[in-house]
């Protein structure tokens, strides 16, 4: 009897885990609703906006230029002793560049993001709801999710695609300064092969694609943590944690599905 018990218990606590894992999946898309629904008034104060896109870039810049300048220093030393192998070394701009526009750019700038800027979402949310405050807009006949919450969630949208674009700039030119300048890779080479080697709808559009997506969803999970965590300084603490945890594996496992649907695989 005590093993079937046991057995039970478990099969038990995986059905809880599983409903409470549907319930959120649950929540998160009728806070996107919620959202999508919210957009008129929420471009209709673009300043808003505009004034989250910068607290948000402005205070993820740093990182992810310095991220995507060793990125691109560790790729180009990589990618060189790789190709020479095949004495290929003249396409090393051409592998740094897919490497970075393709998957590196959109995923690694995704996953700074929600370290960054996604905790900050969270524990901003968090301690509003802890101060009461949303609450006290609820009691105005404010909705906070239409003045709080619609102009962050689309400036994460926004600012994730900008913050990848420059990851992969910045690791390109990092990849140069290997390359050209410490190697002494020929230059005309390095750039002639990198520009007729990327594309722009297969290769660029697809990194853009990818970034948007990732930021729609890390954006998206941020705001939910923190609209609804506990309102206590623990409660807000575990919202915090748990955005940057289900943030960060909601980009890897989006990353293999787009890449797969975009390159023919599914």
């Amino acid at each position: 009897m005590s093993n079937r018990s046991g057995l039970l218990d478990r099969v038990a606590a995986i059905g809880a885990g599983v409903l409470a894992a549907l319930d959120h999946l649950g929540g998160l898309a009728r806070l996107g609703w919620r959202l999508l629904l919210g957009a008129p008034a929420a471009l209709r104060r673009p300043k808003l906006v505009l004034d989250q896109i910068h607290y948000l870039g402005n205070h993820s810049l740093v990182i992810i230029l310095v991220s995507g300048l060793f990125v691109g220093l560790v790729l180009g030393l990589q990618g060189y002793y790789t190709l020479r192998r095949y004495g290929s070394e003249e396409a090393l701009g051409l592998l740094v560049t897919l490497a970075l526009v393709r998957e590196l750019g959109p995923v690694v700038s995704a996953l700074l993001f929600a370290g960054r800027a996604g905790t900050a979402l969270t524990a901003e949310i968090g301690l509003m709801k802890a101060g009461e405050q949303l609450s006290a807009l609820e009691a105005m006949a404010v909705d906070p999710v239409e003045r709080i919450l619609a102009p962050r969630f689309f400036a994460g949208v926004v600012a994730m695609p900008l913050l990848a674009g420059l990851f992969s700039a910045v690791g390109v030119i990092g990849g140069w300064l290997v390359a050209v300048v410490v190697i002494g890779v020929d230059p005309a080479s390095f750039w002639s092969q990198m520009t007729q080697g990327v594309d722009f709808w297969n290769d660029t559009l697809n990194g853009v694609v990818k970034s948007v997506v990732f930021g729609v969803s890390v954006t998206l999970i941020a705001l939910y943590s923190g609209f609804t965590c506990r309102p206590t300084p623990a409660g807000v603490s575990q919202a915090t944690t748990a955005a940057v945890v289900v943030g960060s594996l909601t980009v890897l496992g989006l990353d293999f599905m787009l890449t797969a649907l975009m390159f023919g695989a599914l």
